[in-house]
């Protein structure tokens, strides 16, 4: 028996395969199985449109940030690169440079005031540095914010669905136990519980798992993209504010 022939003879047999029918066919567990498998769809697309939205936004106003900023620094225009960050709120990299020439602007009004003598061993090389580094974590955090979900429905969805499959495979035994060994008709039920809970726990994992990889790739350039610029931050530093 072929098994492209499979739903044919369970059709001749009686059992229905329209989503309705398969619906009134399942018993609790595998209703049970369906609405958790549909809530943990739900879950993941809206975690990928949210991610998706925050990915782009990101992308746009990084780029927009750093050809103003190179302006900013020619010009040594250091408080309006630091204002610039308002208006590009959903920029890493903006809040990156934000934090770290902010530090760098309080150090240098500390050591104008105060004299270098009276900071005592107060490097402002180093303390913006170590700004732009807890920024850094802060916004590779943000970008991955959501993105457990995806790894929690990718990994997991597969095995509801295989325990959706089991309940079915039961269910069909149970039909062939109380129709005394009866034919294809008494085990059609479980059977198409077991085929429906497979092949919504793929449908449900594979996209969760495919844009969880597509995240952390986007978040890797990302986190290239910040290194790259806290780098010539930190290079900008030294030539202007080293004492």
């Amino acid at each position: 028996m072929e098994f492209m022939e499979i739903p044919t003879i369970l059709a001749n047999a009686g059992a229905d395969f329209s989503l309705a029918g398969m619906w009134e066919q399942m018993g609790v567990v595998a209703k049970a199985v369906m609405v958790l498998l549909l809530l943990m769809f739900l879950i993941s697309f809206a975690v990928v449109i949210e991610r998706l939205r925050v990915f782009g936004k990101a992308r746009g106003q990084s780029i927009s940030y750093i050809m103003m900023l190179r302006n900013f620094l020619q010009e040594r225009k250091l408080p309006e690169a630091v204002a610039a960050v308002q208006t590009h709120s959903d920029s890493p990299i903006a809040k990156l440079v934000g934090a770290g020439l902010n530090e760098y602007l309080k150090g240098m009004d500390a050591l104008q005031e105060e004299g270098p003598d009276d900071v005592g061993d107060f490097d402002l090389v180093d303390a913006v540095n170590r700004q732009i580094e807890r920024a850094k974590e802060r916004e590779v955090a943000n970008l991955k914010r959501g993105l457990t979900v995806l790894a929690t429905v990718g990994s997991t969805a597969v095995f509801v669905g295989l325990f959706g499959t089991v309940v079915g495979i039961i269910t069909a035994f149970q039909g062939i136990s109380s129709d005394g060994g009866g034919g294809l008709s008494s085990v059609a039920g479980g059977i198409s519980e077991a085929l429906v809970a497979t092949a919504v726990g793929l449908m449900v994992a594979i996209p969760a798992v495919v844009f969880f990889n597509f995240f952390n790739s986007r978040i890797e350039l990302f986190q290239i993209d910040m290194n790259d610029v806290a780098s010539e931050l930190i290079d900008y530093v030294l030539k202007e504010g080293r004492y």
